[in-house]
């Protein structure tokens, strides 16, 4: 009798577990199936961008490299639709305003190259990572604001996806004189 009663306590709470669990899950689980799924190749064209093809590298590496969930993108630098690049130093050749146009062309070259590793950006979880670099006069200090160029666009695509841990640093050179060269980690799906 006492061995059925335990048998009976624990059937009890085992069903109480169960059902307590399902309680649980089935908030999350319609809210998932409410939420929509945000189609950023839309999203872009009514911003007016369209991805350019996605330019191949000049030297010996990859425009990516995927490993697990992250997808580590090679430093880019603002290449124009003509294949010319936006070049000079920001402080002397170029306005800070000229350099955060820089900094946003290159966001939009970053996605078109992210684009061909991963081949859809809706699989985009999160901007983790940037590395911005300015090419910049040794007596200018406002890179932050110039890299604000590819960050505020990678916000405007992805929303709080596209919030980003970020360095922003100025150098004495980049090559070829392009005025900013920027690299990113991304977390996908």
């Amino acid at each position: 009798m006492r061995l059925l009663y335990v048998v009976v306590l624990v059937m009890l709470l085992s069903a109480c577990g169960n059902n307590a669990e399902n309680t649980s899950t089935e908030p999350e689980v319609a809210k998932a199936q409410t939420t929509p799924q945000e189609d950023i190749e839309a999203k872009l064209e009514k911003m007016g961008i369209t991805l350019p093809e996605a330019s191949k590298p000049v030297a010996n590496y990859v425009n990516a490299v995927r490993t697990g969930n992250l997808v580590f993108m090679a430093g880019k630098g603002p290449k124009m639709e003509n294949g010319e690049y936006i070049k000079g130093k920001v402080g002397a050749d170029l306005t800070e305003e000229e350099g955060y146009k820089a900094a946003r062309r290159v966001g939009i070259l970053q996605l078109a190259a992210l684009k061909a590793e991963i081949g859809d950006l809706d699989k985009v979880k999160r901007i983790v990572k940037v590395l911005g670099m300015v090419n910049a006069t040794p007596d200018f200090t406002n890179h932050p604001e110039v890299i604000n160029g590819f960050s505020d666009f990678m916000v405007e695509v992805f929303g709080e996806k596209g919030k980003h841990a970020r360095a922003a640093v100025g150098m004495g050179s980049l090559p070829r004189d392009i005025a900013v060269e920027i690299e990113m980690i991304v977390e996908v799906e």
